[in-house]
């Protein structure tokens, strides 16, 4: 196991335009890059923000030799920069031509693809006076909990709504995570009263270092973003935060001392259920 992995997230407002929010992507990832990310997490929906409908229609073979346009612009980039890279949510192919899998997809600095995780939870909900949304009517949820290795570090994945399953994080905590990926898209509605407790429960209740990359601001007439990408230590403790704006956050996860919180606090090794 390697003791410190050095992690970058971004956050962006992503909007219909595919092309422009790549380019985005690709710049924002550099500069974590060059504040010194050896791992960068987009949040989800990174490419594209609107109709589902549109989703299914982009939707790519998970292939690093026959990729899509998305995955493909992606793979170049983590070889350009030396980097692992997650995708924190883009439409994958299923085997049922009218669903996508909503993914998030890790890629090696190689540009190989070392894991992929299809968003477990879907988000079906009508928000009082706010938007609706039906995750649901396009996408085909996954079933598997997903733990990759990186450097040497143990990293869970999961994607925005999975967030309020603390089940899912609990079955990555005995997997062996030390570090959980949670790109989103979380809505403002919500995101301002949810997104920092649930994110530091998440930390605190299974001694995780966690890796929250977001979507920020105003997409489209009917849709708005939280923001707040950041990195939190498994003491739930905020260690870097980006600004209401286009931007990355960067931190050093120290797992000398996640052990350390872990054998002075042994609640993982406590539990019962």
């Amino acid at each position: 196991m390697g003791s410190t992995l050095t992690a970058g997230v971004v956050q962006l407002c992503s909007k219909q335009e595919i092309s422009e929010n790549i380019r985005t992507s690709e710049v924002l990832v550099e500069r974590a890059r060059d504040r010194g990310a050896q791992l960068v997490v987009l949040p989800e929906n990174f490419p594209y923000i609107g109709r589902l409908a549109n989703k299914l229609a982009m939707a790519e073979p998970l292939s690093a030799t026959h990729p899509g346009p998305t995955l493909s612009a992606m793979i170049r980039l983590a070889r350009r920069l030396q980097i692992h890279l997650l995708l924190g949510g883009i439409p994958i192919q299923s085997q049922r031509p009218d669903r996508f899998h909503n993914t998030a997809v890790l890629l090696g600095p190689d540009g190989a693809i070392l894991a992929s995780y299809r968003k477990i939870h879907l988000f079906d909900i009508n928000i009082p006076h706010g938007a609706v949304f039906t995750e649901s009517e396009h996408v085909l949820p996954g079933d598997d909990v997903v733990v990759a290795e990186v450097l040497g570090i143990r990293l869970g994945l999961s994607i925005c709504y999975d967030l309020r399953f603390p089940e899912l994080y609990r079955q990555m905590a005995r997997l062996g995570a030390e570090v959980v990926a949670i790109p989103a898209a979380f809505t403002l509605h919500t995101g301002k009263d949810h997104w920092f407790p649930l994110l530091r429960a998440r930390a605190i209740e299974n001694q995780t270092y966690v890796l929250a990359a977001a979507q920020h601001g105003r997409h489209t007439d009917h849709r708005q973003s939280y923001g707040k990408a950041c990195i939190i230590d498994p003491w739930g403790a905020v260690l870097a935060q980006v600004p209401d704006q286009d931007g990355v956050a960067v931190a050093t996860l120290d797992l000398e001392y996640l052990a350390r919180v872990r054998r002075e606090l042994p609640c993982l090794e406590h539990r019962r259920l």
